[in-house]
């Protein structure tokens, strides 16, 4: 993983959105608060629609495999986005329901510590890991409102000796376990995905060395498909995948790593658990060599992981501009 250090990166203007609602606040601060002139399409009682779920154990299985791969193929390419159901499907590879449970407990656990506990694992001047709000990167930037802990696991070396390593001790070995266990499973779906994709042997697999996320059940995940917000409904103790912008370019456009974000529950604190697997930092993020020809062209720029990185967090919120920067213009061509 590239360095995580950016010069242009500041602290937000408060530590902490939990300590600045212990206490009732006249109004919500101004860079917390995004004017959305695009709403959600769906009404409130209106039920929300439920992501595609692929089945880990019908793409294994022979007699299901074809029409499984089929569907994970279609559902990375017309949403961007898929669930599986750890109790059914994720058991044989560690993730069980009573597992994330414990993990959720124990992070929730860390959430509750003092501020003066939990600001040992602050974000420091120029880093993007760490503890706290998201780092500032303009003046007229938004924030999420909410607390983050963002830290890189793998490889091992690039790890920040004062945060996972520092950890209490129970969730940290958890952290490790959930680490190991999610590792497997991604490098089995993207083995699906190369194969679906039809791509040469190791095309896809090689680049990678370790975005998939757990929430706590509490409503809040949009996603912008069609041009329109919609709002979202997952299976109990789900894993939500994400394809994400590195395979939309990898699959030359085929595959869609479509928009989202998360909305405040007035009611209920809402937990995710979010993994980023991200190619190696010598990797060059360009399509795959194999899905290219005269009549299929590569539709987006080369860029190497480690520029990649930094251009990435060095961008204020602003809905897939990183991507559509990438796209090679007719100019270009």
């Amino acid at each position: 993983m590239a360095s995580t250090q950016f010069s242009s990166i500041r602290a937000a203007p408060v530590q902490s959105v939990q300590e600045l609602i212990k206490e009732p606040i006249p109004a919500v601060p101004q860079p917390f608060i995004l004017d959305d002139p695009q709403p959600p399409i769906l009404s409130a009682s209106t039920p929300l629609p439920q992501l595609p779920t692929i089945d880990m154990k019908h793409l294994i299985m022979s007699e299901t495999a074809g029409s499984e791969l089929e569907k994970l193929h279609s559902t990375c390419k017309e949403w961007g986005f898929f669930q599986a159901n750890e109790e059914d499907d994720l058991v044989n590879h560690g993730v069980s329901s009573s597992f994330m449970e414990k993990l959720k407990s124990e992070i929730g656990e860390f959430y509750k510590l003092p501020l003066e506990e939990r600001m040992k694992y602050k974000m420091r001047p120029g880093d993007v890991e760490g503890y706290g709000l998201s780092p500032i990167r303009s003046e007229d930037q938004k924030l999420d409102w909410g607390d983050r802990f963002y830290m890189t696991t793998n490889p091992i070396h690039t790890r920040k000796p004062y945060l996972l390593p520092e950890l209490p001790p129970s969730l940290r070995d958890s952290l490790e376990c959930y680490l190991a266990e999610l590792q497997k499973l991604v490098m089995m779906l993207l083995g699906f995905m190369a194969k679906a994709l039809k791509l040469e042997k190791g095309e896809m697999e090689e680049l990678f060395e370790d975005g998939m996320q757990s929430i706590n059940g509490v409503d809040g995940l949009q996603i912008k498909k069609d041009g329109v917000w919609i709002p979202v409904s997952f299976l109990p103790d789900a894993l939500v995948v994400n394809v994400g912008d590195i395979l939309e370019i990898l699959s030359n456009g085929v595959y869609t790593s479509i928009e989202h974000r998360a909305t405040v529950n007035a009611a209920k604190e809402r937990i995710s658990i979010a993994m980023f697997f991200n190619p190696k930092s010598s990797a060059q993020i360009k399509p795959a060599a194999s899905l290219i020809n005269p009549q299929n062209p590569p539709l987006f720029k080369q860029v190497g992981m480690e520029k990649y990185f930094k251009d990435f967090f060095s961008r204020k919120l602003d809905g897939k501009s990183y991507l559509e920067h990438m796209k090679i213009k007719n100019e270009e061509a």
